[in-house]
C-alpha cells in the first residue's frame, strides 16, 4: 500500500514506551500529567547548579562551610540512596544488597563496603535511608556528600552527626523552593533552564482529539505553572492556541502525595491574579483549581481508577502512591533512559564479547568442578571411580585453573568498562552489576509503562494496545549451555 512505510516505522529505542503491565490506551478515558520534568523538562545541570547555589547561601547563613564548594553533576544520579546514619551514598540492587557505596564523595573499597553492608539489606521504609526519586534530588545529594567530607575532616558547627547534617541540607533546599527564589530565577530566563520539546503539543492534541480528558496535576502555584507551561507548549500549538485549551482540569498546589491519600479543601482560580473561590461541592466544571484531592477529580470525571492514566517523573509521589491508593494506571517519565540506551548501543560489541567469554567461563568452571570431584573420589576411594589416573586428573585441574586465570584477565577490563557505562562512579541507572538496580525494581513494581518523554506517545498513538513482554525466569536460558 502506498505510504505504508510512513505508518509502520518504529521509533528508535530511546523514544519507545516500555511496558511492565499490559495497557490498552483505548480503554483510558482520562490522562493526568505532572508538570516538572514531565511536561516541562529542565536542563538538568543548569537547573541543579542554580538550586545548588541557593542551597550554598542558605547553609552558609547557618554557619556551614559551603562558600568554596561547587556542584559536581557526576557525583550523584537518580536512584541512589542516602544512608543518613553513616553519611554514605549507596547503590543497591533489587533485593536491597549494596553493590556500590561512597562515604561522602570517597568511594568505599570493596572490603570496607562488604564490612559495612555485607549483612545489611536496604529497606526504604527505614528512616535512615533517603531514596533519590527525582532529578530534583541531585543538588541536595551532591551538597550532602561534600559536607560529609568536611564534617569528617574538621567537624562542623551545628551538625551533631550525619543524620543531623542531612536534615539541615533538606530543610535548606525546602526553604529555597518555598520562598520562591529559585523559581523566580527559572521564570526570568526559561530558555536557559527549560528544554522545549516541539513534538509534545501534537501528542497532547492527538490524545484530546481522540476523546481523552487531559488533566494537569502539579504541586506548583499558578504564577510558575502558567509561565512554564506557556513556554513549553504555546509556541507549538496551531492558531496561537494556549496550553490551557488542552486540559479539561488543571489542579495547582496539589500537595502530592497527600493529594492521593487525603481529603482536602478545593478552590477555583477566579482571576489571573490568583484570587480564589471556594468550591465546597467539589469540581463541577472544567477549569483551573487549587488544592482538592484525587477522589474529587475521579468523581467529576465519572470514571473508575483503572480508566485514568497518570504520567509523572517522581517514582514515589506520582507513580507509587497514585497506583497504591487510587489504582490509577501509571506512566513514569525517565528522561535518562535515552542516554542509557544510547550508551548501551555504543557498548554492544564489547557486551557481546563479554557475554561470550562469560559463557566460556561457565563451561570451564563446570569442567573444573567435575575434574576436582573425580580427583576427590579417586583419592578418597569412594563412589564411582574415574577411568583416568590421578596424575592425569591433577594435570586437568591445573590446566583448567590456568585457562580460567587467563580468561579472567581478558574479562576484567571489559567487565570494569561495563560497570562504568554512562557514569564512571555509579554505572547504569537501571543496573546494579548483573542485576536490576533498586530504581529498576521500583519502576517495575509501580509503573505500568515507562518512557523517556511525553512526546513518545506520538509514536504509539492514543489507540495503542501496549503489551507486556513474557516474564523471564532464570531457567528460561537453560538451553544456552545445552
Amino acid at each position: 500500500m502506498e505510504g505504508q512505510d510512513e505508518f509502520s516505522t518504529y521509533p528508535p529505542p530511546g523514544r519507545r514506551i516500555y511496558c511492565n503491565r499490559t495497557l490498552n490506551l483505548r480503554a483510558v478515558r482520562a490522562i493526568g500529567y505532572d508538570m516538572d520534568y514531565t511536561l516541562v523538562h529542565y536542563r538538568v545541570e543548569p537547573w541543579e547548579r542554580r538550586a545548588y547555589e541557593h542551597l550554598k547561601v542558605k547553609l552558609s547563613d547557618l554557619g556551614l562551610p559551603t562558600a568554596d564548594l561547587e556542584f559536581d553533576p557526576t557525583l550523584v544520579t537518580r536512584g541512589l540512596i542516602i544512608d543518613t546514619e553513616l553519611g554514605n551514598l549507596v547503590k543497591a540492587n533489587r533485593f536491597g544488597y549494596v553493590t556500590r557505596a561512597c562515604h561522602g564523595t570517597v568511594p568505599l573499597e570493596f572490603e570496607r563496603q562488604r564490612e559495612t553492608y555485607g549483612r545489611t539489606l536496604v529497606y526504604l521504609s527505614e528512616e535512615r535511608y533517603v531514596f533519590l526519586n527525582t532529578l530534583f534530588s541531585l543538588s541536595e545529594a551532591c551538597m550532602y556528600a561534600q559536607l560529609v567530607d568536611r564534617l569528617d575532616q574538621r567537624g562542623m558547627p551545628g551538625a551533631l552527626g550525619y543524620g543531623d547534617l542531612y536534615r539541615q541540607v533538606r530543610q535548606a533546599i525546602d526553604e529555597a523552593h518555598l520562598e520562591g527564589e529559585l523559581k523566580a530565577d527559572i521564570t526570568a530566563d526559561p530558555d536557559r533552564y527549560a528544554e522545549r520539546d516541539p513534538e509534545m503539543a501534537l501528542a497532547l492534541l492527538d490524545q484530546r482529539e481522540a476523546g481523552k480528558k487531559l488533566l494537569l496535576i502539579t504541586n506548583s502555584d499558578w504564577a510558575y505553572t502558567s509561565r512554564m507551561m506557556a513556554h513549553a507548549i504555546d509556541p507549538f500549538l496551531p492558531k496561537r492556541g494556549s496550553w490551557r485549551d488542552l486540559f479539561e482540569i488543571v489542579i495547582l498546589s496539589a500537595r502530592k502525595p497527600d493529594f492521593f491519600t487525603q481529603q482536602m479543601p478545593l478552590f477555583e482560580l477566579a482571576t489571573e491574579e490568583g484570587l480564589l473561590r471556594p468550591c465546597p461541592t467539589g469540581i463541577r466544571r472544567p477549569g483551573i483549581y487549587v488544592g482538592g484531592d484525587a477522589a474529587q477529580v475521579q468523581e467529576y470525571l465519572g470514571v473508575s481508577g483503572e480508566e485514568i492514566l497518570y504520567v509523572g517523573d517522581h517514582i514515589f509521589v506520582d507513580v507509587h502512591v497514585s497506583k497504591a491508593v487510587m489504582r490509577w494506571r501509571t506512566a513514569l517519565v525517565l528522561r535518562e533512559l535515552e542516554d542509557e540506551l544510547a550508551a548501551l548501543e555504543g557498548f554492544r560489541s564489547q557486551q557481546r564479547e563479554l557475554a561470550r567469554m562469560m559463557e566460556e567461563k561457565v563451561r570451564l568452571e563446570f569442567a573444573l568442578s567435575q575434574a576436582r570431584l573425580q580427583l576427590q573420589r579417586r583419592q578418597g576411594g569412594y563412589g564411582p571411580q574415574p577411568a583416568v589416573p590421578s596424575q592425569e586428573l591433577r594435570e586437568s585441574v591445573a590446566d583448567l585453573r590456568a585457562r580460567l586465570v587467563t580468561l579472567d584477565e581478558r574479562i576484567a577490563p571489559i567487565a570494569r568498562q561495563s560497570g562504568e557505562i554512562l557514569n564512571q562512579r555509579w554505572g547504569l541507572l537501571l543496573r546494579a552489576g548483573n542485576d536490576k538496580s533498586h530504581l529498576a525494581r521500583q519502576v517495575e513494581r509501580y509503573a505500568d509503562v515507562y518512557t523517556s518523554r511525553v512526546s513518545n506517545f506520538l509514536f504509539e498513538t492514543p489507540f495503542v494496545y501496549l503489551r507486556a513482554p513474557r516474564g523471564s525466569l532464570p531457567h528460561d536460558d537453560a538451553q544456552v549451555l545445552a
